[in-house]
This record gives C-alpha cells, sequence and structure tokens, in this order.
C-alpha cells in the first residue's frame, strides 16, 4: 500500500502538491516536540500511533515542496502549522497520508485516503437524491466519499457549524474528476481528484 501511495507523487506534482506517506508501525513516528507529545499523551495507543504518523507524514509533504517543519501541535482537533507552512493529513488502516503546498501558495487544501471500501449502504450518508445518478463503478461510494472529505477540509467546514453533512456538499463530475460545492453556497467550491490505492482510493483537492 505504501508503494502505491508512493507512485501517486508525480500526480500530486503536476497540482502543485507535496506528498507525504508514513506508516503508524513507523519507529521514526515519534513526538517532535514537547507539544506534540503533550497531544498525544492521553491517546489510546493506536490513536497515538495515527497521530503522530499523520505528523510525520505531513513533514514529509512539506519536505516534497521545500519546506522544513518541526513540531506540529493542536488546535481543538486540527493541525496547527508554523506561519508559512500548511498541509492536510488523513489516516486510514494504519497509513497516514499527507499532502502540502509550497510557501506562497494560497489554493485550498484537503485530501483523504480511504484504504477500507465502503458499504453501498453508506450512500445515503454522503448524498442526496441529486447525486445518485454519480454512483456507479466509475465513482463507487468510497470514492465520492473520500472526494467530499478532501473538499470538506478544503472549504474548512466544521461539523459543529450549520454545516453538518457531507451530505450539505454536492459533488457534479467535471473532468475526470468532480466539482463539490457547499449546497447552501454554491460559489464556494473545489476540483477534487480521485485516484486508486489497492481496495481504496486517495483523494487531493487541485484546484
Amino acid at each position: 500500500m505504501f508503494a502505491e501511495l508512493d507512485r501517486l507523487r508525480p500526480l500530486c506534482a503536476a497540482a502543485g502538491l507535496g506528498l507525504g506517506v508514513a506508516l503508524a508501525s513507523d519507529e521514526r513516528a515519534v513526538p517532535a516536540g514537547p507539544a506534540e507529545e503533550a497531544a498525544a499523551a492521553d491517546m489510546p495507543p493506536h490513536r497515538r500511533r495515527e497521530f503522530l504518523a499523520g505528523r510525520l507524514a505531513a513533514r514529509r509533504a512539506l519536505r516534497a515542496v521545500g519546506l522544513d517543519c518541526g513540531e506540529i501541535p493542536r488546535a481543538g482537533r486540527l493541525p496547527l502549522f508554523p506561519p508559512g507552512r500548511a498541509a492536510s493529513i488523513s489516516h486510514s488502516a494504519g497509513v497516514a497520508v499527507a499532502a502540502a503546498r509550497a510557501a506562497g501558495h494560497v489554493a485550498p487544501l484537503g485530501c483523504d485516503v480511504e484504504l477500507r471500501p465502503l458499504p453501498d449502504g453508506a450512500a445515503r450518508l454522503v448524498l442526496r437524491e441529486d447525486e445518485e445518478a454519480l454512483l456507479s463503478d466509475a465513482w463507487p461510494v468510497t470514492s465520492l466519499f473520500s472526494a467530499k472529505e478532501a473538499a470538506w477540509k478544503a472549504l474548512r467546514l466544521s461539523r459543529g457549524t450549520g454545516t453538518r453533512s457531507l451530505r450539505a456538499l454536492r459533488a457534479q463530475p467535471y473532468g475526470g474528476g468532480l466539482r463539490i460545492a457547499v449546497r447552501a453556497a454554491p460559489d464556494r467550491a473545489v476540483l477534487v481528484r480521485v485516484a486508486p490505492v489497492g481496495p481504496g482510493v486517495f483523494s487531493y483537492v487541485y484546484e
């Protein structure tokens, strides 16, 4: 799985993104400073490993676009990056993936990895009636879920506010990917590509 994700680097680079990958079992996935140590201190062991692998993946993604980064603490549930640095982090099945942009780039940033396919019944949690026609071999529910998760991060939505679920976003085909917009504010939209990774997918915002 690591190798399959690693092969996506040129695809991400073409979109101006650095890609970082880390396994939760990686011995290098350790706190990079006291703030990360404090954030991870009370986590269950599996969550701690995921958290630290995500930070390692983010540092690798930033290095891929020429940026160094030390520890990455939390602000609530979100990673808190030093000024001039940003990355999007996702975890699935013991693998952490991150996407980063070079300094000075302000385009939306979001990624998601889903390495365990979702059951067809999950579609009702992801799609509304006007999107159901999307479901197909080309766009299975796992791909649509992952694409919306990446868009959610890029659009900086919060499940604690009025926008509470992925059904608050509308996905429409656009080129070889999807245009995903906020239903309540259709001008707020991003473009997302979805790449197969083994039985799952990796999604990233490219504009």
